[in-house]
């Protein structure tokens, strides 16, 4: 059968593409443990933010990302 014939009457609309989610309401993304090296000094300095450091690490490596695809 050609896909010219198929009937996609019946089939359910697309979500969102994936840049459209918003992050953190609805969609939490998979976590990956990963070794990394950091200077000590900004180890230092997230370390000092708190028990969640690696949790404001994250978030400061999105907001970079998120921005550096806003280009």
């Amino acid at each position: 059968m050609r896909d010219s014939k198929i009937d996609f009457s019946d089939a359910p609309e697309t979500g969102p593409l994936a840049r459209e989610v918003l992050v953190g309401r609805f969609y939490r993304p998979i976590k990956q443990l990963v070794s990394l090296r950091i200077d000590a000094d900004v180890l230092a300095w997230f370390r000092a933010r708190g028990k969640k450091y690696q949790t404001y690490m994250n978030q400061v490596l999105r907001r970079e990302m998120a921005r550096q695809r806003g280009r």
